[in-house]
């Protein structure tokens, strides 16, 4: 809750920065800025969260020896409630799985990852999860990045 008034606020402070009017949309000014919004800040702190604690996950393929598409991507932890769900292990794991692999692979090189996963949030400019989720929209990206 306290996150859609954080967001409003640094709209708002976009607007007054670009000497904006109060009805502008702010997508393109946060990209012409180079900020991240608010959403766009929290999958990049949770994905870094995942990389840099890397080797306390377990992958799939760990768990199943079945061979599938997601072999790869990292098991997320189990959790009973909503609460749950909403913890910075199970929702940085369920970022990450919804990298692109060519960004999952820069794991081992944080800077490097951490450049490339910024890149792609500030062209997606973000302002909720469940578009960056939508990697179809996303795609576009990154045929013009990688």
């Amino acid at each position: 809750m306290n996150s859609n008034i954080i967001f409003k606020i640094q709209k708002r402070i976009i607007r007054i920065i670009t000497h904006s009017h109060h009805r502008t949309s702010c997508q393109n000014l946060f990209k012409n800025l180079n900020i991240l919004p608010l959403k766009s800040q929290y999958v990049l702190s949770l994905a870094m969260f995942v990389v840099e604690n890397l080797r306390e996950f377990i992958t799939n393929s760990d768990i199943d020896s079945l061979n599938t598409r997601q072999k790869s991507h990292l098991h997320p932890p189990l959790v009973r409630t909503t609460k749950g769900q909403k913890g910075v292990q199970y929702m940085g794991v369920k970022i990450y799985n919804k990298l692109p692999t060519k960004i999952q692979s820069l794991s081992t090189n944080k800077k490097q990852f951490y450049k490339a996963l910024k890149k792609i949030l500030l062209l997606g400019s973000f302002y909720m999860l469940e578009s960056f989720y939508d990697w179809s929209t996303v795609s576009e990206l990154h045929a013009t990045y990688l």
